[in-house]
C-alpha cells in the first residue's frame, strides 16, 4: 500500500491524527478500501481517513470535497461522507488529507441494487436534490460535464481497446448509440451540480436499494446527462420508466429527449472503461479490478437492447 516513498499503515494513520488532530487519535484504526485515488481507513464507528495513494490530482480533489461538499449534503435525501476535518501534508505524509463521517452500506459492484421501484425512486430522489444551478466559482470537472464530443478520441480508443480483447460482439452497434448521442443538442441550460463519477463502486446497497453515495472527487458544474447515464449503470432491469417519472430536478422539470441522448453516450462510454478495467482485474493485469466487469456487461447490454 505505497505511493511512491510513502507507505500507508494503521500507525502512520494514527501519528497523522496525533500530529494534527490529537482528539481523535485514540480511535481504533482499520483499512476499509483502496481506491481509485484514495486510501480510507475506518476511525471507530462513524468516521474514516481519506489518504491520496495512486494519483497525482488526488490531494486537489480531497480539498473540493472538503470545500464543497458539506453545503451539498444537507440537502442530498442519501447519506454521503461529510468532510470534518483536513489533514495538512507534513513530514509524515506529504500530501493532504481530510477526515469524513462514515457511510454503511456495500459498494454495488459487489452487491447490485435488486429491488427495481425502491432504487429508482432512490436515485431519481438523490439527483433531483443534486442537479441544482451550481454557483459562479464551482468546479469544474475532469472531462466530466462538458459536451459529449470532447470525449470522441477516448471512446474511440476503449471501443478499439474493447474489439481487440473480443470484449463487445457488435462493435457496429456500440458505435451506432455513441454516434445518436454525440448528434444530440448540448445542454443549454445553467450548469448544475454533478456527482460526475456514478459508477457502481461509488453507490451504496443496503438490502437491495441504494442507501448511500461515496466519493465526490469529481464534482463539478455541467451538464446532467453525465450523472443520467446512471440509470443504465445502477439500476436493475426495466426500472428506468420509474426512475424518469420520479426524477424532478431544479431546472427543466425533467428530462428532454437531447438530455437522455447525450445521457446514453455517458452510459457508453462508462461501461467501456468498465468493461476493460474488469477484464484487467480477471487477467491479473495493474489497475483492474474484476468487480467492475459484470455491471459495466450489464449496461452495455441494456444500452444495446434499448438502442433506436
Amino acid at each position: 500500500m505505497s505511493h511512491g516513498n510513502v507507505t500507508i499503515t494503521a500507525d502512520l494513520v494514527r501519528d497523522l491524527l496525533r500530529e494534527q488532530h490529537p482528539d481523535l487519535a485514540d480511535r481504533p484504526v482499520r483499512l476499509g478500501a483502496k481506491g481509485w485515488d484514495n486510501q480510507l481507513w475506518r476511525l471507530g464507528d462513524d468516521l474514516a481517513v481519506r489518504l491520496p495513494w495512486a494519483t497525482e490530482s488526488a490531494d486537489v480533489l480531497l480539498r473540493k470535497e472538503h470545500a464543497w461538499v458539506p453545503g451539498l449534503a444537507q440537502r442530498l435525501p442519501l447519506p454521503v461522507p461529510v468532510p470534518q476535518r483536513l489533514g495538512e501534508p507534513a513530514e509524515l505524509f506529504p500530501r493532504s488529507w481530510i477526515v469524513t463521517t462514515w457511510v454503511p452500506g456495500t459498494p454495488a459492484d459487489h452487491a447490485p441494487a435488486t429491488r427495481a421501484v425502491e432504487a429508482a425512486e432512490a436515485l431519481a430522489a438523490f439527483l433531483s436534490a443534486l442537479h441544482r444551478p451550481a454557483p459562479d466559482g464551482a468546479p469544474a470537472g475532469r472531462s466530466r460535464g462538458g459536451p459529449l464530443g470532447e470525449r470522441a478520441g477516448e471512446f474511440t480508443e476503449r471501443l478499439a481497446a474493447a474489439v481487440e480483447l473480443e470484449l463487445v460482439a457488435d462493435p457496429a452497434a456500440v458505435r451506432a448509440v455513441w454516434d445518436d448521442a454525440v448528434a444530440a443538442a448540448d445542454w443549454a441550460g445553467p450548469p448544475v451540480w454533478l456527482h460526475g463519477d456514478l459508477h457502481a463502486a461509488n453507490i451504496l446497497t443496503a438490502d437491495g436499494t441504494f442507501c448511500g453515495v461515496i466519493d465526490f472527487g469529481d464534482l463539478c458544474a455541467g451538464d446532467p446527462a453525465t450523472d443520467l447515464a446512471a440509470v443504465w449503470a445502477l439500476l436493475p432491469d426495466g426500472a428506468a420508466e420509474t426512475f424518469h417519472a420520479a426524477y424532478r430536478p431544479g431546472v427543466g422539470g425533467g428530462t428532454d429527449p437531447a438530455t437522455l441522448r447525450r445521457a446514453r453516450g455517458w452510459a457508453l462510454l462508462a461501461a467501456l472503461s468498465g468493461i476493460l478495467i474488469g477484464e484487467a482485474g480477471t487477467t491479473g493485469r495493474p489497475g483492474g479490478k474484476q468487480s467492475w466487469g459484470p455491471p459495466a456487461h450489464s449496461a452495455m447490454r441494456r444500452l444495446l437492447e434499448t438502442a433506436g
